[in-house]
């Protein structure tokens, strides 16, 4: 184990989740990485020398496989694990989308962070939980994802009240727009053509290393410091329904 001791993160075999684990890495943690899919996430960790675990957070069996390789002290868990799916509106809603959405974003969530909290107690560990902006704000066509990131983020919040008084700190993270490698491409079911028009004439969106350095200086923050909620947005964009973009 180094220095730093276990970091936990789920959903890294891409974007958020895998700038999260390298950056974590470079920070001299112990990384363990979960994700569904095997082949890229054990390739990640032989490159950052970190522990590669096929985790899919919707399954209890999973879960239970995660926590015993992470082991019995934990000192940073990264609930990255979910993203959006489709943006259709109401009235049009793909329930099975929606309750993928759920499942993952809000009850992955809640089964990575209960089955890993006797372990984060032992390690004084940190919950981070990355949500978005759209848990603050609804915008047409985002029901479904704008309702499981604001469950998420009141999971959140819950769990710092229950937790008063002990050794954990717990983190929300709210990104804006980022370009990270598959987040719109997925919610757009391969589409390139309506994944790049979301960034269309923004100049700087936000990275997902830019989030991953926001997840190191959370979790490197003296122990007493505890970051409730970070809202996190390029410049080019005021608020969720305010962007700057060029002709």
């Amino acid at each position: 184990m180094t220095s730093r001791g276990v970091a936990v993160v789920t959903g890294a075999s891409s974007g958020i989740g895998k700038a999260c684990a390298q950056r974590l890495a470079a920070d001299g943690y112990d990384v363990v990485l979960a994700a569904r899919r095997t082949e890229r996430v054990e390739a990640l960790a032989a490159e950052i020398g970190g522990r590669a675990v096929t985790c899919d957070v919707t399954k209890a069996d999973d879960v239970a496989a995660l926590a015993e390789a992470a082991g019995p002290q934990v000192a940073l868990l990264v609930n990255n694990a979910g993203g959006a799916l489709g943006l259709e509106p109401v009235a049009e809603a793909d329930l099975d989308a929606w309750r993928a959405m759920y499942e993952t974003n809000v009850i992955g969530t809640v089964a990575v962070t209960k089955t890993l909290l006797p372990a984060l107690r032992a390690g004084r560990g940190t919950v981070v939980m990355i949500t978005s902006v759209a848990a603050l704000v609804a915008y047409e066509g985002g029901a479904g994802y704008c309702g499981a990131k604001a469950a998420e983020a009141f999971v959140a919040d819950t769990l710092r009240l229950e937790l008063n008084g002990e050794p954990v700190r717990v983190c929300d993270i709210a990104p804006g727009m980022v370009r990270s490698d598959e987040f719109s491409l997925v919610r757009f079911d391969g589409d390139q053509a309506k994944a790049d028009a979301v960034y269309a004439g923004v100049e700087e969106p936000l990275t997902q290393e830019d989030i991953a350095e926001c997840v190191s200086w959370v979790a490197g923050l003296p122990h007493h410091v505890n970051i409730d909620k970070l809202t996190v947005r390029p410049l080019a964009q005021a608020a969720a329904h305010k962007v700057h973009r060029t002709s």
